[in-house]
């Protein structure tokens, strides 16, 4: 596990972008450049970020942690179903205690991942924090 310095803020951007197109097809282009420009100016300075590299030095996957919540997850689509995805969250909830994550409803693929490593839908809201008409599962871990 690799904390990325600023200077890879770029290149993080773009495997969220190749990530978000591979699986949040409900996006339209106005979408992820609206999405993409917050990422970059604001949401990686406002968690705490972590990433994993391949044998190159590369960026392949990162998460942002806040408090007790998982804010963001994105995997290179490259490398998706390797294994990256479920390291990063499970040194989420190992090291950081991280019990809680908010995902699109209408990305299938990412509600399996996080009910298959223990999350359960609490509540749904039928937009996203932005206020658009993305609905939002809030999951956590009940134990």
């Amino acid at each position: 596990m690799d904390v990325p310095d600023e200077s890879e803020f770029a290149q993080m951007g773009e495997l969220w972008e190749a990530s978000v197109r591979a699986t949040h097809h409900f996006l339209n282009e106005q979408d992820i450049a609206f999405f993409k420009s917050l990422l970059l100016n604001e949401y990686f300075k406002l968690v705490s970020l972590f990433c994993i590299r391949d044998q190159d030095g590369l960026i392949t996957g990162f998460m942002g942690i806040e408090s007790d919540k998982l804010e963001m997850l994105f995997v290179h689509p490259r490398v998706m179903g390797k294994g990256i995805g479920k390291e990063l969250l499970n040194h989420a909830l190992q090291t950081f205690k991280i019990n809680k994550v908010d995902v699109n409803e209408d990305n299938p693929q990412a509600v399996g991942f996080y009910e298959k490593m223990g999350f359960k839908t609490v509540s749904r809201s039928a937009l996203d924090g932005m206020g658009k008409p993305f609905p939002i599962l809030h999951m956590e871990i009940v134990s």
